[in-house]
């Protein structure tokens, strides 16, 4: 394999010391992860148009000849701007570059280029703005356009990608075995690679974004699978099936679901056989996930361990805690909260209470995963929300016993297909009937226009004795969201929602400060909590019936969907309120689902839909190696098929040991950090 490709980044021609702590900046610190930077679109250059027929105030392609440059004009601010006259032989254009010099050298007088920029002027005058060039004489009039950092030019990492791949050319190789680049039609790596770059035509590029798509998801299954079968060595923690888990069930104030029923018998199957459960419970929102989870701990409690549960935030861990208390003090369970902001003093009792065994369930922030908490017998390993961890974290968390169970919760419905795909490694349960009594919650999108009705309907719940929540959207965690967010909840008070107490509610905001806000509106004491995203998972306030989402069109559905199941929780008739200005087909669209159905793994489905499987978990995929290329190109058949090889290359070679699977080995590794499968 070419050595060179995985040398330094600075090995390539002309990136010295600060070109490569650019490209470091974007993830990239060899050729070889240079050629794995994929272009976000392309240019064109074969679809040029004469200087009289470019649209004004439009991007166009010209092909012009430079035959006088100016010398470059200094003006205020250290501002540098340089000009040439052009020509396409009929008509003149001038060429205006802004403060960059150096790509201004390059173009040469009396010689020809394609040009992509922006055209202003009039009839008799025109010119062309910052334009990206090739020359005339380049043979390949497909470009790519890469994401870029400052200080990094287009023209730069288009230099240095032709001499990583001329390193790849020079001694090229190949990561699928024969048999299945034919048998699902693939092209080889080299020609994925040269053409996912510089593609000769848009067949190609496709045939290319095919390749190594597939290539991605491939490995995904791949590491995923072989995580899954190194965590099959045997538990210390097989628990006995002879102990019953009925007289928690049957003494529960209310009756399981069918779904619950059949999820607890499959967690205490696992249970009891010698190999770790490696287990998701995927539930709706308020479908109950928790009474199965307490029904699990129970059983571990009564086999002689501990179970350890372990939430995002302390609002949510304090939940769960308060949730499993209620659940299983009764039956004689003791169950402790441990959380970051706990003092110095209570947080040493507890450590010793875990070591000595006085403790069954521990419920906590990742703080149950300090170096600090040791456990006398940890058999089983809850985590809540699993994707706001990942791997590495649930890792830690296991590794505090001796190969104990594993459960892991999401509120996050997931189409069955992308959860094999996310979850590889687990076995899936899911509950997808909601309890008995729960009533769904209308849900109703209306302009700004209407606000004002809209909180005239809030008010009128309020005088019933109900609470509201108001979600404003801080997406981006910035002051300018947080001022935003700040001075609407003061407006708010002091307008529509005046007699009324509010609070505020963030996530910049301190942990004891969050749980103190949480504590008054649980308690009553606040009619209606203004907040961001921070109450999306797992808050739990029965008396809440009414929510209203401003700027709706910026959350995904959903997001959507998990917000509005804050409300909905008690015995009240309840209400969501989406308020958007946004009028485009696509949140019109999106608002009709929300107004529609409240069926949360539906939703997820119309929201891979829209937005793809890259977008469906922002930027955190769940803790896994991001996605670069399946993001765009990606569809269901081609996850099947990934699927599908995987499947059929592990049968056949459990650890992909033999020579033909070797490179494909190496690259997963690479991805999954070596450390992750042995």
């Amino acid at each position: 394999m070419a050595t060179h490709l995985f040398s330094e980044i600075e090995y390539l021609k002309g990136v010295g010391k600060a070109r490569g702590e650019k490209y470091r900046k974007l993830g990239i610190n060899s050729p070889y992860e240079l050629i794995y930077h994929i272009p976000r679109t392309y240019l064109d250059f074969r679809a040029y148009v004469p200087v009289a027929q470019a649209k004004i105030n439009e991007y166009n392609v010209l092909k012009l000849t430079v035959y006088k440059k100016m010398p470059p004009q200094r003006i205020r601010g250290g501002l540098v701007i340089c000009k040439a006259a052009a020509t396409d032989g009929m008509d003149d254009i001038l060429i205006v570059v802004y403060n960059n010099v150096f790509g201004f050298q390059s173009l040469k007088e009396n010689e020809t280029y394609y040009m992509y920029g922006k055209v202003s002027g009039n009839f008799l005058r025109r010119e062309i703005s910052a334009p990206v060039f090739i020359s005339a004489a380049e043979k390949v009039l497909i470009q790519p356009v890469y994401p870029l950092t400052q200080g990094l030019s287009v023209n730069m990492v288009r230099t240095n990608m032709k001499q990583a791949l001329e390193l790849m050319r020079a001694d090229p190789f190949e990561t699928l075995p024969g048999a299945v680049m034919e048998k699902y039609d693939l092209c080889p790596l080299m020609t994925a690679l040269e053409n996912i770059h510089f593609p000769e035509s848009e067949e190609a590029s496709e045939a290319a974004r095919q390749r190594l798509a597939f290539d991605e998801l491939l490995k995904l299954q791949l590491g995923m699978s072989l995580m899954k079968s190194r965590s099959r060595r045997s538990t210390a923690y097989k628990m006995d099936s002879s102990i019953s888990a009925a007289p928690f069930t049957e003494g529960l104030p209310f009756e399981l679901t069918d779904d619950q029923k059949k999820a607890v018998s499959e967690v205490i199957s696992d249970l009891c056989r010698d190999v770790p459960m490696n287990r998701l419970l995927q539930g709706d929102v308020g479908s109950g996930k928790t009474a199965v989870a307490a029904a699990a701990c129970y059983f571990t409690a009564k086999n002689g361990a501990q179970a350890a549960l372990m939430a995002p935030t302390e609002i949510l861990a304090s939940q769960h805690y308060r949730t499993l208390s209620e659940f299983l003090e009764p039956f004689g369970v003791k169950v402790c909260l441990l959380t970051g902001s706990l003092t110095a003093k209570k947080k040493a009792v507890i450590r010793e209470q875990i070591l000595s065994g006085e403790i069954d369930v521990i419920v906590g922030t990742h703080a149950i995963i300090q170096k600090d908490v040791e456990y006398r017998a940890l058999g089983l390993v809850i985590t809540d929300e699993q994707h706001r961890f990942g791997v590495a974290q649930r890792a830690a968390l296991a590794e505090k016993g001796d190969s104990p169970h594993k459960l892991v919760m999401s509120a996050t419905p997931i189409p069955r297909t992308l959860a094999l795909i996310i979850y590889g490694d687990l076995d899936i349960s899911a509950i997808t009937q909601l309890p008995k009594g729960r009533k769904p919650v209308q849900t109703y999108a209306v302009t700004g226009k209407l606000r004002h009705r809209a909180f005239g309907f809030v008010k009128a719940r309020l005088d019933e004795g109900r609470q509201a929540y108001v979600v404003c959207p801080m997406i981006e965690d910035s002051e300018s969201d947080l001022f935003a967010v700040k001075s609407y909840a003061e407006n708010a008070a002091k307008g529509d929602l005046k007699g009324y107490s509010t609070a505020l509610l963030h996530g910049r905001m301190r942990a004891a400060e969050k749980e103190k806000v949480m504590k008054s509106f649980r308690d009553g004491e606040i009619q209606v909590l203004i907040c961001t995203t921070v109450v999306e998972v797992g808050v739990d306030v029965p008396n809440a019936a009414v929510m209203v989402i401003e700027n709706a069109e910026r959350f995904g559905l959903s997001q959507l969907h998990q917000l509005r199941g804050r409300v909905g929780r008690g015995q009240y008739e309840s209400s969501c309120i989406l308020i958007t200005d946004n009028t485009s087909e696509d949140c019109v669209k999106r608002m009709k689902i929300m107004s529609s159905t409240s069926d949360g793994f539906k939703i997820s489905e119309e929201d891979l839909k829209m937005r793809g499987p890259g977008d469906f978990f922002g930027s955190a995929q769940h803790g896994l190696p991001p996605l670069k290329i399946a993001d765009i190109a990606c569809n269901m058949e081609l996850m099947n098929k990934a699927q599908n090889c995987a499947r059929e290359l592990l049968e056949a070679d459990p650890q992909l040991n033999s020579p033909e699977n070797r490179a494909l080995k190496m690259d997963v590794m690479r991805l999954f950090n070596k450390d992750i499968i042995g």
